[in-house]
């Protein structure tokens, strides 16, 4: 798996409670480590769908009958799964992470490590990328992608930085990018505070909110009653949007009470909040913000 080491992989699995016979999707499906564990549970006749926007993946398929890849983005999972004649499933898998290969490809602009140009797009069909962001957002959209995504709260004055940088010239890679907002990067912070920048452009680009926003919507029409979803998250924003989805069927605001005072909701919760090991944060450290949440359609 040296393509992505996947997070969490038999407790994610485990989640699904799968059927030999089932029809299960796998939302993300990067080095295809997850769908090949769901695959060793099914039986001849159950099925797996994967999808994965990132063309670098492709190279990753698996050669069994049983197994379709769909390299398109997981917000189009109703209309692509309609496609293949399939209106039901009994379980579904999404890791939000960043691939492990996205990370380590250089050009790609993912890292921290690497001076690349500004892309950070998981798919070349992206309409943006990190260079409109750094370059073509105003100092407002900038600090709104700063603050909401990467939670800085110096998310004002790194957009003043960015401005006044790019005027001199573009920003063009990470290293100029690095260069521009230098003192806002104190050795001992340093990587961190990149992390929460690089993260918040990243976002932006690949519009990962609405992504997941209009993935889990579709969830309750797609799943069978007693058919599962499990979800891993890797920040807050995340993480957020899937626990208050869970509970209420809803991003914001409470469900609506009958007459009686009940709620109507699409799903409960299975287990408590499950989190990587001390042993596997040890072996991946890219693990170890991870959150796992599984839930069950009604």
């Amino acid at each position: 798996m040296s393509y992505h080491n996947p997070v969490l992989l038999m407790e994610a699995v485990n989640g699904l409670s799968i059927k030999s016979s089932g029809i299960y999707v796998d939302v993300t499906f990067g080095g295809g480590g997850h769908s090949r564990e769901i695959l060793n549970r099914l039986g001849s006749d159950g099925k797996l769908f994967a999808f994965d926007q990132d063309e670098d993946a492709l190279a990753n398929t698996i050669d069994d009958e049983r197994f379709t890849l769909i390299n398109e983005n997981f917000r189009y999972i109703t209309q692509f799964l309609k496609f293949y004649g399939i209106r039901k499933v009994d379980g579904i898998l999404a890791d939000f992470g960043v691939s492990s290969h996205q990370f380590d490809v250089p050009e790609r602009g993912f890292s921290t490590r690497f001076d690349a140009a500004l892309d950070m797009r998981m798919s070349k069909k992206t309409n943006i990328s990190a260079y409109e962001v750094v370059n073509e957002y105003s100092q407002d959209e900038l600090r709104r992608v700063l603050l909401d995504y990467g939670d800085l709260r110096n998310a004002a004055a790194l957009a003043r930085a960015l401005v006044s940088g790019r005027s001199e010239k573009p920003i063009t890679t990470t290293a100029r990018l690095k260069v521009v907002l230098q003192k806002f990067l104190p050795k001992h912070r340093e990587h961190k505070i990149l992390a929460q920048i690089y993260q918040a452009i990243r976002i932006e680009v690949n519009e990962e909110i609405e992504v997941i926003k209009e993935f889990l919507s579709q969830t309750p029409q797609l799943l069978n009653s007693g058919g599962r979803i499990s979800v891993l998250s890797y920040h807050s924003l995340e993480d957020r949007l899937v626990k208050r989805f869970i509970r209420s069927g809803l991003f914001e605001g409470e469900p609506e009470k009958d007459f009686y005072g009940n709620i109507n909701v699409p799903f409960k919760k299975v287990g408590k909040l499950i989190v990587p090991s001390p042993k596997e944060i040890a072996i991946n450290s890219r693990a170890r913000s991870a959150k796992l949440r599984v839930a069950e359609r009604l």
